[in-house]
């Protein structure tokens, strides 16, 4: 065991000594934590641009125009009369819609006439195409409404009489999970994990190839020949840190005054075994693939695309199979999936099971292939070894 230790601090000399290493380990959760916080603190879409087309030049478009102006998720960036070089404008300007109210529109509705208004949504970015239109619809129905109890008032009916007459049903919405609607509260807990996984990929992506690359595998193997030995004196390193990284991580959540539990068994033990496949998967390609770029390279190909595979903005229900087959092989997926179970709705152990017997198997399968491929390896290197003192003494 003295041994063992010692070996470790020089695991520790070594990984301190990488650079980059210690850049994206230490730097990336960080950094990627607080810009990402920042970037969804508002929390939701609001001031998006519109343009107002107004034909009528009446009391109620007039009206109307206030009415978005006071709606917290538009702003009126223009009124005019015609459209001009809106298609023109539209590039520069970056205008979430175009609202066209027609000519003789206020005449139209005192007639029953029922005018149309026109809108025109920019669907470059769906984000914003979708909040605007749902601020959009709520002010224009709402001033529908109103002129058609005002309708009602006029014809003789007393102001509650009018607003039954109106209404058919009263519709409530009660919102669970997110009441707020908070987009940092959605968004920020699934990149974190993405990001924590990328890291560890990277990160023992190099402990086993850079010892390939510089020959320490041949003074390593000497101290021990079974793969268990090696694996284990790699990995209480990053056992050691990845805890710290861990609790760096998670004060993102009060710091940005995110309101949900994280703090409980059930999320360390997804955390746990997140790390512990993220680990294995890292290792196995550090192993399997005897050169630090190329194995950071594929596990990039990997981490990259996890975050949108693993079903927690774009719902796994609506990725075909083959490629939803393939996220199931990705911790990231298992994590996020038992992560929202637990943290949104408070969902227990057998709610999560099956993510857990996910990320076990994950983590079975990783170890299994990383401990054949590294005895292989012990031995290879130790008969190269062996040859080449035979080779000498001759």
């Amino acid at each position: 065991m003295k041994e063992f230790f010692q070996l470790v601090r020089v695991e520790f000399s070594r990984i301190f000594s990488n650079n980059v290493l210690l850049a994206i380990f230490f730097g990336a959760p960080i950094l990627y934590g607080i810009l990402f916080g920042y970037v969804y603190q508002q929390a939701k879409v609001v001031d998006l641009p519109i343009v107002i087309i107004d034909q009528n030049h009446s009391p109620l478009t007039d009206k109307i125009i206030d009415a978005f102006n006071d709606n917290e998720g538009l702003t009126v960036s223009d009124v005019r009369a015609e459209p001009g070089n809106i298609l023109e404008e539209m590039p520069v300007k970056q205008y979430a819609a175009v609202i066209t109210l027609p000519t003789n529109f206020e005449e139209a509705i005192l007639q029953k006439k029922h005018p149309e208004v026109r809108v025109d949504l920019n669907m470059a970015n769906i984000l914003n195409a979708n909040t605007a239109s749902k601020h959009i619809q709520s002010v224009l129905m709402t001033l529908n409404a109103g002129i058609e109890i005002e309708g009602l008032k006029k014809q003789g009916l007393n102001p509650d009489q009018a607003m039954s007459a109106y209404e058919s049903f009263k519709i409530n919405y009660n919102r669970l999970y997110n009441s707020t609607g908070n987009y940092l509260t959605f968004m920020l807990p699934g990149l974190l994990a993405a990001i924590m996984q990328q890291v560890i990929f990277l990160a023992m992506a190099l402990v086993f190839a850079r010892d390939f690359e510089d020959g320490y595998f041949i003074k390593l193997i000497k101290t021990g020949n079974w793969a268990v030995y090696q694996i284990a004196l790699k990995s209480v390193p990053f056992l050691l840190m990845i805890p710290c990284l861990w609790i760096v991580v998670s004060l993102f959540f009060p710091w940005f005054n995110i309101e949900i539990d994280i703090y409980n068994f059930r999320v360390f033990i997804l955390t746990l075994l997140l790390t512990l496949a993220s680990m294995c998967i890292g290792m196995l390609f550090s192993i399997f693939i005897p050169s630090q770029l190329k194995a950071t390279e594929l596990l990039m190909v990997i981490s990259t695309p996890a975050f949108v595979l693993s079903g927690f903005t774009w719902p796994s229900i609506a990725i075909p199979s083959v490629i939803n087959g393939i996220a199931q092989v990705i911790p990231l997926t298992h994590f996020l999936s038992g992560f929202r179970k637990v943290a949104f709705y408070g969902g227990n152990f057998s709610s999560i099971l099956h993510e857990i017997n996910m990320l076990l198997l994950i983590i079975l399968v990783s170890l299994a292939l990383m401990i054949s491929f590294l005895q292989i390896k012990i031995y290879r290197a130790k008969k190269i070894n062996q040859v080449s003192k035979d080779q000498v003494v001759q």
